[in-house]
């Protein structure tokens, strides 16, 4: 069947359509892809998880959907799903999905309750990260968690007692902690893909810039932003952050700040008219902003032309 949407609840309801065994602690689980008895789907499908998904795969002839961008995942691809999320498998035209390599740890909402863990999960911003933000691993990398992931699973499969909880959380947050390492990484040496969204966001705004749309709708969302660019906000932020050092909200100042200093030295519009055609509804507030970017008004800048 083509394009099927497969929807887990639990740990276990996946375990059972894939073959495996129940696991051995219902809200965490280890699973290792050539430990698969069975596909879950024939051809392209759909899952959605109601729980935490951390994936290191390697699968040939198919593709991931992750987001908005479709991307190969023949070589270690660490990647990262929350709660009812949708993750595709596309299989090429004329083609059998190999049988995938790597591992996946499953975590059910439930098993970080009372603990830190459950609230600073969402600080992780890859969780929400698009296909295109995924994590390329070195050997290197892909060994340090591969020990990682080791360690937990020989603690679920150990005899559980009241530390057991503890010390497989603390075995999650190292490797979230590895993992935002190695992301800023790769925002260094993933240069030459870096700079190409930098360039379609300069491309962007300049475009929105010129055709009055300020004016009308005011500064474009960061969210509309990310939308365009098919990739998440949070993405955006910490790629412009690493290349910049400027938050999104922060790039877009400067710019409406460049802008507003060029119609301030080049054209004889009032202050209040400039204010308008750059979206601010008040003079105030664009005379705030100007004032805190330059540490002049508005005027003053104006008049350090004449």
């Amino acid at each position: 069947m083509k394009n099927e949407v497969l929807r887990f609840s639990t740990i276990t309801e996946y375990h059972r359509a894939a073959g495996l065994p129940n696991p051995a602690h219902p809200l965490v689980s280890v699973v290792h892809m050539d430990d698969l008895k069975r596909p879950l789907a024939e051809g392209s499908f759909s899952l959605i998880y109601d729980f935490y998904s951390i994936s290191m795969k390697r699968v040939k002839n198919a593709k991931f959907k992750y987001g908005q961008q479709a991307s190969d995942f023949d070589e270690g691809v660490l990647f990262f799903m929350s709660p009812r999320q949708v993750f595709s498998v596309e299989i090429e035209k004329d083609s059998v999905m190999h049988r995938p390599e790597g591992w996946m740890i499953l975590v059910h909402p439930d098993f970080l309750w009372n603990t830190p863990l459950a609230k600073n999960i969402r600080q992780y911003e890859f969780f929400s990260y698009s296909v295109n933000e995924a994590l390329y691993l070195s050997d290197k990398e892909e060994a340090m968690l591969n020990t990682i992931v080791h360690n937990i699973e020989q603690e679920y499969q150990a005899n559980i007692d009241r530390f057991s909880q503890s010390v497989i959380i603390a075995q999650l947050e190292l490797l979230l902690t590895y993992s935002e390492r190695f992301y800023q990484r790769q925002f260094i040496t993933r240069k030459a893909a870096s700079h190409e969204v930098l360039t379609r966001l300069e491309d962007f705004l300049s475009q929105y810039f010129n055709s009055g749309a300020l004016a009308k709708q005011g500064l474009p969302s960061v969210a509309l932003i990310a939308g365009t660019l098919h990739i998440s906000p949070g993405y955006l932020s910490s790629l412009l952050k690493s290349l910049t050092g400027e938050s999104t909200q922060q790039h877009l100042h400067n710019k409406l700040i460049e802008l507003a200093k060029e119609k301030l030295s080049t054209t004889n519009l009032s202050i209040s008219e400039i204010a308008y055609e750059l979206g601010f509804e008040h003079l105030q507030s664009f005379s705030k902003l100007f004032k805190t970017k330059t540490n002049l008004s508005p005027l003053e800048f104006r008049h350090s032309f004449n």
